[in-house]
């Protein structure tokens, strides 16, 4: 169990001078990247041009490329520097191309796509073209949906007998973007949908124990449970770290429109399972089944995501004195884990170009392992944003 000490003058330093550096780092990727995409991961710590196909490098594909266009919003308006909140602008007309060519939309990610970027746009903006690209990519993520089963199907086509009916646990990031969408346009269909998945993914993706399956199958006509597995975690029984990580933060933000749905209690069982299992530096290894003396790799990204995660939900612990307390705990938690991540992880250069090293995209595919990601970098920079400045996120 980690420490719950705050030592507030000395970590706000930290913070600042890590923010400061992460936005160095941002100023720079700018000058080379601007309007182009960077890979999911970096090669020996670097980021290079994100390739798809015929098309030219840098082209905006995959499932991580809003994580670019959103740290660039975060230092807009971090900063006021309109070079940041201008390149981010350049880059929403191929948000709107991918979905009109149908360019690596079908997959359940179209949040982390959409809402780092045109509804980050929106917000900074009022861009009523930003706006209508958002109720599309909402448009398309209910295209997913199967009403037998109560699910948006994370992965392939709907017709795959391999991937019809899966779910996996970080769809509940995706779901805020159908909260906005019903909100926006008054249409019921989306938040119901996106009501009948949490409770799904509440009931059958979460443990007894407040642990995590990384991905559930169910019959995707009757909606019968059939089993929990694992795609990028060590085994279908242990516990991917990253996916608890998406846990705690997409249980805790969906209980912002679902207060009923009793995601909040969810959400601190699996906040108290990653602490316990969080080694005392606060950066997770990729599997919590794995600790100190394991050999085995952090993954920094899991961690900044857990942090984010502490951070909403100390937000929205009840009034009262059992409230405070609760509420000084996963706060503190999250510093202690935003600091484990500055003094341990945090990227400069000429080493890197990231923000966050030591991250894992799969561990059993050999991809990404011990180096920097966008949605490390994102997580990361929305963390410090959030202690440092007071920011509010896009989620």
């Amino acid at each position: 169990m980690i420490s719950t000490t705050l030592e507030i003058p000395a970590r706000g330093a930290v913070f600042d001078e890590a923010l400061a550096l992460a936005l160095r780092q941002l100023a720079a990727n700018l000058e080379r990247f601007a309007e182009r995409f960077p890979d999911d991961t970096t090669a020996g710590n670097h980021y290079t041009l994100r390739r798809y196909e015929h098309h030219e490098p840098g082209v905006n594909a995959g499932w991580t490329s809003g994580f670019w266009t959103g740290m660039l919003w975060i230092a807009h308006e971090l900063t006021g520097n309109p070079a940041f909140g201008q390149a981010a602008a350049r880059q929403l007309p191929s948000f709107a191309w991918r979905l009109a060519e149908r360019i690596q939309v079908d997959h359940h990610d179209l949040g982390f796509l959409y809402t780092p970027s045109a509804i980050a746009e929106w917000r900074n903006t009022g861009d009523s073209r930003a706006h209508r690209i958002a109720l599309q990519a909402a448009d398309c993520l209910m295209a997913r949906y199967l009403p037998g089963a109560g699910i948006i199907q994370a992965w392939g086509d709907l017709d795959d007998p391999a991937q019809r009916g899966r779910i996996i646990i970080d769809c509940l990031m995706n779901l805020p973007l159908l909260h906005w969408a019903s909100t926006q346009s008054g249409e019921q269909h989306y938040r119901d949908a996106a009501l009948s998945h949490l409770r799904q993914s509440r009931d059958h993706l979460v443990r007894p124990d407040h642990s995590s399956f990384h991905t559930f199958h169910f019959d995707p006509v009757s909606g019968a449970p059939l089993r929990g597995s694992t795609a990028q975690g060590r085994s279908d029984d242990s516990c991917w770290a990253r996916g608890q990580a998406w846990g705690i933060y997409g249980f805790a933000l969906n209980h912002r429109h679902a207060p009923d749905l009793g995601l909040l209690d969810v959400a601190r069982g699996q906040a108290d399972y990653f602490l316990a299992r969080l080694p005392p530096h606060g950066v997770a290894y990729w599997d919590l089944a794995y600790g100190d003396g394991s050999g085995e790799p952090w993954d920094s990204s899991a961690s900044a995501i857990a942090a984010c995660g502490l951070l909403e939900l100390a937000s929205l612990m009840p009034p009262g004195a059992e409230g405070a307390r609760d509420r000084a705990h996963y706060h503190s938690a999250a510093l202690h884990i935003l600091e484990g991540l500055a003094r341990r992880c945090a990227a400069s250069p000429p080493h890197s170009d990231a923000l966050l090293l030591h991250g894992v995209y799969s561990k059993p595919h050999g991809q990404g392992v011990d180096e920097a990601n966008l949605w490390g970098d994102f997580f990361y920079l929305e963390a410090l944003a959030r202690v440092a400045r007071g920011w509010t996120s896009y989620w």
